[in-house]
């Protein structure tokens, strides 16, 4: 039997089974956890997407727009919209790119920071709540699985790097 209690299809292995309970299991997460966001209030009116892109410039730093639209996987003229909006917001912040004056970088104010930690907070106690009932070694493995889950998600969907041209032939 598969994870929806069908007949496996013929000639499928245990490592096609595990799969598929597997990936019923990251749906039935996904959804539980577009249900449990949307009913949640976004984080002091600060849109999901935009707030993701705050979290990244405080995780990894001041950057540039089109490294941050990388660092997300997503569109560059799509997170320049959001940015303009944390920066409305006063949680993002244009400064001069040291290295070339012509270029700016996006930087966390005070502000943002602020609403980063508070909702980081929220997150973790929020999570901490749901899980206070597992072994704390059970809490520790489901992080690394997910972690390392993520990264191979992200580095199986990462865009091919560019060819590399062989040198002319003089």
């Amino acid at each position: 039997m598969d994870s929806s209690g069908l007949p496996a299809p013929p000639g499928v292995d245990d490592r096609w089974l595990v799969s598929d309970r597997l990936g019923h299991q990251m749906i039935r997460l996904m959804r539980a956890v577009e249900r449990a966001k949307a009913g949640a209030d976004a984080p002091d009116g600060v849109e999901r997407a935009a707030y993701v892109l705050l979290a990244r410039l405080v995780l990894d730093g001041p950057r540039r727009s089109n490294a941050l639209a990388e660092s997300v996987h997503s569109d560059p003229s799509t997170v320049s919209r959001q940015v303009a909006g944390l920066v409305r917001a006063g949680l993002v912040e244009r400064r001069p790119d040291p290295e070339d004056g012509r270029a700016t970088l996006l930087a966390p104010t005070a502000e943002g920071l602020r609403v980063f930690q508070a909702n980081r907070d929220r997150r973790n106690r929020e999570i901490g709540a749901l899980t206070a009932h597992w072994d704390e070694a059970d809490r520790c493995r489901l992080a690394e699985l997910l972690e390392r889950l993520a990264t191979d998600i992200e580095r199986h969907h990462a865009p091919a790097p560019p060819p590399v041209l062989a040198p002319e032939a003089s």
